[in-house]
């Protein structure tokens, strides 16, 4: 495949190198095709950096722009020299592909598919109005924006030729694509860690008011559940004490009627013995009637 599938702008990363600071640049993927075109974005140095997107479709004839973020160095580096590298690889997948079909598999070069990889330097640039660094004696000293071209002129044969500088660069970016993928500590996943200080203050002021929210929504559903508790045990002490008074009456109840059937009994009692006398002495009066 001759045509190239994505046009990448700019071909180098600038980023302004001052302490205590990050900087951030901005790419634009360009996919000129009529294919939908899969990239997925990978550096030498994970952890220094923060990528969005790290991987996506470009529709035919459309654009996706990456932004790149610096994290802040403690200090600037003296020489304003990086060997840090981004390589970009895209290939065409299928119309209705998905950013959640990415996959790892799908920039494989030994399944058969065609896999454009393009590479990308990282240029440190000093902030405005910042002194520059010159050569002497082998170590750096620090010369007003106003007297740079000067220095420059007056130490060109001290400083090191641009040739070996060129060479040095061209040996990073030939550097092989598995060597790219070895430093990386997670495959096209590029921590967050670029974020400006004032962005993380905000997103950690705004979690904690959420929390906070949060917390007192489920107070106020503690406290309802509290109150229908209350309800609860007031209703059952109230049923206790009525079953203990039904109990009470029905234990009384009990106690009289045995105290009436026992009565009961007594009373059906005479009558028989009172009969049983009246037929003795009506039995000792025939007899003796009869001698």
């Amino acid at each position: 495949m001759s045509a190239e599938l994505l046009e990448i702008q700019p071909s180098e990363l600038k980023f302004i190198c001052e302490s205590k600071k990050p900087s951030s640049c901005s790419v634009q993927l360009v996919n000129n095709s009529n294919n939908h075109v899969a990239f997925k974005i990978k550096t030498t140095s994970p952890k220094k950096y923060s990528v969005r997107p790290t991987t996506g479709i470009i529709k035919p004839i459309s654009t996706c722009d990456v932004i790149v973020t610096m994290q802040a160095h403690r200090l600037a580096p003296p020489d304003m020299i990086c060997n840090d590298k981004f390589l970009v690889q895209s290939t065409v997948v299928p119309s209705g592909t998905t950013d959640e079909d990415i996959t790892s598999s799908l920039f494989a070069k030994d399944a058969g598919r065609y896999v454009e990889e393009n590479k990308l330097k990282v240029i440190l640039v000093s902030p405005p109005n910042y002194p520059a660094l010159s050569p002497l004696n082998g170590t750096f000293k620090q010369v007003p924006p106003e007297d740079v071209e000067g220095s420059k002129m007056e130490k060109s044969e001290e400083i090191r030729p641009a040739k070996d500088v060129e060479y040095k660069t061209m040996k990073d970016v030939q550097e092989p694509a598995t060597d790219v993928e070895h430093k990386q500590t997670k495959d096209a996943e590029v921590p967050a860690k670029g974020v400006e200080h004032e962005t993380m203050k905000d997103e950690e002021e705004l979690k904690l008011g959420t929390d906070i929210e949060e917390m007192k929504l489920k107070l106020s559903e503690l406290k309802v559940k509290l109150s229908q508790a209350e309800v609860t045990i007031s209703k059952l002490t109230e049923e206790g004490r009525l079953t203990a008074q039904e109990r009470e009456s029905i234990r009384q109840e009990l106690a009289l009627f045995r105290s009436e059937r026992g009565v009961r009994n007594v009373q059906i009692g005479f009558p028989f013995l009172f009969v049983c006398m009246v037929a003795l002495i009506s039995v000792t009066l025939g007899y003796v009637l009869h001698r």
